[in-house]
């Protein structure tokens, strides 16, 4: 599966694929396209964001809030870091508000990111409070964790971008 972030507003290439409409701050607006198939004709646009889903559970309609998780991650990192996702707790799947998650890898760039999507901030901030995060995010800061482990393999920081779904 991918995931196509492209600016407002959709061109007509892609007039044919249900989107998500996305709004950031300051009135920033994404679209956010899910296809079975590759769509190489607009990866080649430096303004479309392109990515694989290497892992994905629940739905990907019917959320009001969607958090990226961008992970600057080195080509030599890829493989323990695609390999601690794959293995990850998987708690977020049973909490309140949860829709879906989509771990991507990026196709044209260093940054994956994972995406969730929720049915409100509200949910979202209560996973962030809740003892699943604690217990998903336990390793993360420990000598177990991958920026322990392995610190030249993210070489810059992860940053978060939220939007809601109009």
């Amino acid at each position: 599966m991918y995931i196509y972030l492209v600016p407002a507003p959709l061109p007509d290439a892609l007039a044919a694929y249900p989107h998500l409409t996305l709004k950031g701050a300051g009135d920033q607006v994404r679209l956010a396209i899910e296809t079975k198939d590759r769509l190489p004709n607009i990866e080649s646009d430096e303004q479309v964001a392109a990515y694989e889903a290497f892992d994905a559970a629940g739905s990907w309609t019917g959320g009001g809030f969607v958090v990226l998780n961008n992970i600057p991650v080195t080509e030599d990192g890829r493989p323990d870091f695609e390999e601690r996702f794959k293995n990850r707790a998987r708690k977020v799947e049973d909490e309140p508000g949860f829709v879906g998650i989509r771990v991507l890898r990026p196709l044209k760039d260093d940054t994956y990111v994972v995406l969730t999507l929720w049915q409100s901030e509200e949910h979202f901030k209560g996973w962030q409070q809740s003892q699943a995060y604690n217990h998903a995010h336990r390793n993360r800061s420990t000598s177990e964790g991958l920026t322990a482990q392995k610190p030249t393999m993210f070489p810059r920081p992860s940053f978060v971008t939220t939007y809601t779904i109009e």
